[in-house]
Parts: C-alpha cells; structure tokens; sequence
C-alpha cells in the first residue's frame, strides 16, 4: 500500500503590530518640563520686584531673620534626623531577622508594613490625640502618664517621631526589601560566620556596606516624609517647618514660597551628592 500524503496547509503568520515607541530624550524633556516650569514659576515669583521692576533677592535674604524660622527649620531637621534613625532601628533589624531566621514571617510581617497605608492619617492622628489627652488626666502621676506628657514638649515633641516612625514604615520596607532581594544574604552570612566573624561584624561589616543603596533610599523616603508632613504636627499644634510656612504665607506669600522653594533645592542637592558619593564608593568598590 502506497501511503498517501495530506497536504499541508501554510498559514502565513499575522503582521507584527507596530510598536509605538518614543525615545527617550522626548520622555526625560517633558519630565522636564512637568517638573521645572512650576519651579521656575515659583523662583520667578520670588525674585520678581513688583514695586520698582526687575529682579530682588531680598525675600532669599530675609529667610535667615524671619521670625520663627529658625526654631522650625531645627525642630524638623531633628525630628527627621532621630525618625531615620528610629526607621533603620526598627526595619533593618526586623527584615534581616525575617531573611535568615523567620521566612515564614515574611508575609505577616509584609502585611503589617502595609496598615499605616490603610489607616488613614486623619483617623491615626485622632487615635494619638485621644491618647495624649489620657497623660495629665486619668494617668497623672503613673510613669505613662508622664512619658505621655513630656512626649509633647513643643521643643522637640517625640511624640511625632513615633508617629512617623509608623508612616514611614511602608516605604522604608519597600526600599530595603528591594535591597536584600538583591543579594544573596544567607550565603553571605554562612561564609561570614564560617571565617569566624561575630553577628555584629556580620551586620556591619558584610550586610549593611551591600545594602547601602537600600539604606539611603529608605532614610531619605523618610527624610522627605517628615520635611514635608503638615496634617499631623498642625492637629497635635506643633510648630514644624510645614506649619510655620502655612503661618508666615498669610502675611508674606513670597517669603513663604521663597522658603518652600530653597528647602526643595537643597533636598535635591542633598540627595544628588549622597547619590554620586555612594555610585563612586560602589565602582570603587568594583575596579
């Protein structure tokens, strides 16, 4: 019997679609834009002299000797120095923890970073007032009563750093998730621990120098966090930087974004040089 052959069929394979692409010095020029025309609106508001035409830096200068000024810059500036310590304290122990002795955890513990999302601030800040109103009522005299009390010294109230400690949790871990994904922990710490290193050389010495990038990250998510919160320290009545530029833009509204727009540059320059200073540590590191 002779075998009979089918004929195939040869279907032709559909047109590719087109792909709609955009290069790339298109995007980074209307991220310019987006970003830089309100900023240059802003310095052009400040610099603009409506009384005899032209330009002035008289608003720049006044910043120094604006009434208030001083003590709100130092009072955010140590609030957001001891909550990116508090933040590392607290993340950076519990994630390393959860990576080599507790991956079970790490779900439960994702889980929690999330809740200061899901609460609401207004609903949190409420919460915490509540609370503070119990010190020097039903709590008077007790050793909670008077922490609750001399937490909310207007010179330096800790009660918002333990707040912000909490809102700034979210991001932190995202930021140092993203950073022990990216090596290889647990080998490190066996070969760590295998030359005869201590745990707390471990830590310092192995872990934190490869998630440096991680670390600086979350430290200034949360920096931008606490110079730029208003909502809470406006309802517990402390007087931070964010408070103090809603308060002085009712009498000099100049003065106000003159200020705003000089501790946003100076963030920007901050974050470029820790940048370029851990990108030159890292291909120092590598040569």
């Amino acid at each position: 019997m002779t075998a009979v052959l089918e004929p195939t069929v040869v279907r032709a394979a559909p047109p590719k679609r087109r792909r709609w692409s955009v290069d790339r010095p298109i995007i980074l020029a209307i991220a310019a834009v987006y970003f830089l025309v309100p900023l240059a609106a802003a310095v052009w508001f400040t610099i603009e002299d409506k009384r005899n035409g032209g330009v002035t830096g008289e608003y720049y200068a006044a910043i120094p000797a604006a009434d208030g000024f001083a003590a709100a810059l130092r009072r955010s500036l140590s609030l957001a120095v001891l909550t990116v310590l508090g933040v590392l304290l607290v993340t950076v122990p519990a994630m390393l923890a959860v990576t080599l002795r507790l991956p079970k955890l790490r779900p439960i513990v994702e889980g929690l970073s999330l809740l200061p999302l899901v609460i609401p601030p207004i609903a949190l800040v409420a919460g915490v007032r509540d609370m503070l109103a119990l010190g020097p009522n039903q709590l008077a005299g007790t050793p909670l009563g008077d922490f609750l009390v001399s937490s909310q010294d207007p010179e330096l109230p800790y009660i918002l750093i333990i707040v912000y400690i909490v809102l700034a949790t979210p991001f932190a871990y995202r930021s140092l998730d993203a950073g022990i994904r990216s090596i290889d922990a647990r080998t490190l710490v066996d070969a760590a621990r295998g030359l005869g290193a201590s745990w707390p050389t471990v830590v310092w010495r192995v872990l934190l120098p490869n998630l440096r990038s991680a670390v600086l990250g979350a430290a200034f998510l949360t920096l931008g966090l606490v110079l730029g919160e208003y909502t809470i320290a406006s309802i517990l009545l402390f007087e931070t930087l964010p408070t103090w530029l809603v308060k002085i833009s009712g009498a000099s509204g100049q003065l106000s974004v003159a200020v705003s727009t000089a501790s946003l540059l100076f963030t920007w320059i901050l974050l470029l040089v820790v940048s370029l200073a851990d990108r030159r540590k890292s291909s120092g590191g590598t040569a």
